[in-house]
């Protein structure tokens, strides 16, 4: 099968790799649409981060070469041995995280801090491939009213639905998304789902202000009112020290941009009673976004364009800020 396979930093390669059938309790998907994430730019531009390159992930067993991809939805074409309740043509969208099953967190349901952390796509084989064998635990099976299109997004739609559920927003709060990248402008989407009284958006791109009020905001631009939470969506000093300056006494930041190290002025935090909240990945997101989409919520007004496999490396993993997501149709 063609796929999309990472040797290295600026060393995406398009070509031919075997097609793995599915071991005891994994299932193999016909990959109908992989979206590009921030995360594969990354490790694409100066990584590796989190891809295993010295030895394998404890889970995938998988080590570099491998093939990118965590955001991707498809068609059952085999199961292997001991899955129940997936059959050849099951429409799924896939959950890309690794979880052990073992270890305290797992057996606390916080999987996404497993102790094996990981994601299919990023420390095992991916999406961005005609075939993808994952474990079957990552199958979410769709109902018919809900497309391709749609379940493409859930993976970015579920960091987002978990950064909300983390900052214990409530129905009429106040909150602020700063920087509306794929992740902010889910963040703000959700939001307005789940009555979140006023958002206002901050981005230095004027159309990603205009989609983000399309897509709920109350409000866009520099001039950011005081608010009850505040989402850092890029992970840089500013977008930090902005996040913190707009929150009330007592408010909430959450960090949902992956960024280094950042600095913050302790002594305001304490004197203001505010809380930085961490978030990472998502855990029980997907039936949540399912029942969205069968609702009517459009998901997959993100994307700006779809791309075939051959064009990943130029159209998406060097995509420019005129792209908001990029979703690859392999």
């Amino acid at each position: 099968m063609k796929a999309a396979v990472y040797h290295g930093a600026g060393d995406v390669r398009i070509g031919e790799v075997p097609v793995r059938a599915p071991g005891p309790g994994e299932v193999q998907v016909r990959v109908a649409y992989c979206g590009i994430c921030g995360s594969d730019k990354h490790e694409f531009v100066d990584g590796p981060h989190a891809i295993p390159v010295d030895r394998p992930h404890p889970e995938s067993g998988v080590v570099a070469p491998l093939v990118l991809g965590h955001e991707f939805c498809g068609t059952v074409t085999a199961v292997g041995a001991d899955v129940r309740g997936l059959a050849e043509g099951d429409r799924l969208a896939i959950e890309p995280h690794y979880r052990c099953g073992r270890c305290d967190r797992c057996r606390s349901g916080e999987y996404n801090i497993c102790a094996h952390f990981g994601f299919a796509g990023l420390m095992g084989h991916g999406g961005l491939a005609e075939y993808a064998t994952v474990p079957a635990y990552m199958a979410h099976v769709l109902p018919e009213d809900v497309s391709f299109e749609q379940a493409a997004v859930f993976e970015p739609a579920s960091v987002a639905l978990h950064a909300l559920r983390r900052s214990g927003a409530r129905p009429g709060e106040s909150m602020a998304v700063v920087g509306l990248g794929p992740i902010g402008l889910l963040i703000t989407l959700l939001a307005r789902q789940l009555g979140v009284g006023r958002i206002h958006g901050v981005d230095p791109e004027s159309a990603r202000r205009e989609l983000a009020a399309e897509l709920g905001a109350s409000s866009v631009g520099d001039d950011v009112p005081e608010v009850d939470v505040a989402f850092e969506a890029v992970g840089i000093q500013s977008t930090l020290d902005t996040s913190l300056a707009v929150t009330r006494a007592g408010g909430r930041v959450v960090l949902a941009g992956l960024g280094g190290r950042l600095d913050f002025d302790a002594f305001r935090l304490v004197n203001r009673e505010q809380s930085i909240i961490a978030t990472v990945g998502y855990r029980d997101t997907f039936p949540e976004l399912i029942r969205l989409a069968s609702q009517g919520v459009d998901f997959s007004r993100i994307v700006t364009s779809t791309v075939p496999l051959d064009e990943v490396v130029e159209r998406g993993l060097r995509a420019g800020a005129g792209e908001v997501k990029v979703v690859v149709r392999p």
